[in-house]
């Protein structure tokens, strides 16, 4: 399990990058819910989890650094003032202190299971808005996100489509294959099975809600993931 974006902590010393308290802790600055769905998710599983612990306004862990929306000096319309002509040397001691080491750990995670075990399969978990600002509201519950493998997200979008009343969106309400950095990265280019979920904030703005969502998910992953067809290094 990872979460790319799970923490909304700005560190002291970026002098909270001149943003107020209510722009701290909003969408624009983490993954509401996510980290404790994945938590939760990961212990119905019995899997390591590997959650990202810096806001992604400080550095987004799911862009490929130097990325334009890697160090964004706007976010969603709010204005980043600490972000703004930030340094060469800046923005790689941001990737040097957050960035690279959490994608090591996810790295060192993966090469330990696989070294013992079966290729593993890699599970992400994110949140969004329930509308975008302009925009008429997202109808989704969960998307499905996936990029060239459908080794996961063909049986995931049976199952949750099966469910009555869910609204699922298949790579929607963004795109597995227009964003997927960590899972690209880590299990895409191995050829290990991979999926992201997305789920609608206002689902998991509480305890009751992520509860609900990790059974849920490990309800439908359960059966995928006891597949042993699906634990093999597969490049699409």
């Amino acid at each position: 399990m990872v979460c790319d974006h799970a923490s909304k902590l700005i560190p002291a010393d970026l002098g909270e990058l001149g943003l107020v308290q209510a722009e701290r802790e909003c969408h624009v600055a983490w993954d509401i819910g996510a980290a404790e769905v994945t938590r939760r998710l990961a212990a119905r599983l019995g899997c390591p989890a590997v959650l990202a612990g810096i806001s992604r306004l400080v550095i987004d862990c799911n862009r490929q650094p130097g990325d334009p929306t890697s160090i964004p000096a706007c976010s969603c319309t709010v204005e980043i003032p600490g972000n703004k002509r930030l340094s060469e040397a800046d923005a790689a001691t941001r990737a040097e202190r957050w960035f690279w080491p959490y994608h090591t750990e996810i790295g060192n995670r993966i090469a330990h299971l696989w070294r013992h075990g079966l290729a593993p399969a890699v599970v992400a978990i994110h949140s969004f808005t329930p509308r975008i600002k302009g925009f008429a509201p997202r109808p989704w519950h969960v998307g499905v996100l996936w990029n060239r493998d459908p080794r996961m997200s063909d049986p995931l979008l049976r199952a949750l489509r099966a469910r009555d009343g869910l609204v699922v969106g298949d790579n929607q309400p963004y795109s597995g294959k227009e964003i997927n950095y960590t899972l690209d990265t880590h299990a895409g280019a191995a050829g290990l099975p991979n999926v992201s979920f997305e789920i609608r904030q206002d689902l998991v703005g509480d305890m009751k809600g992520c509860g609900r969502w990790a059974d849920l998910l490990a309800e439908v992953l359960i059966p995928v993931l006891a597949d042993p067809e699906l634990h093999q290094a597969r490049v699409y």
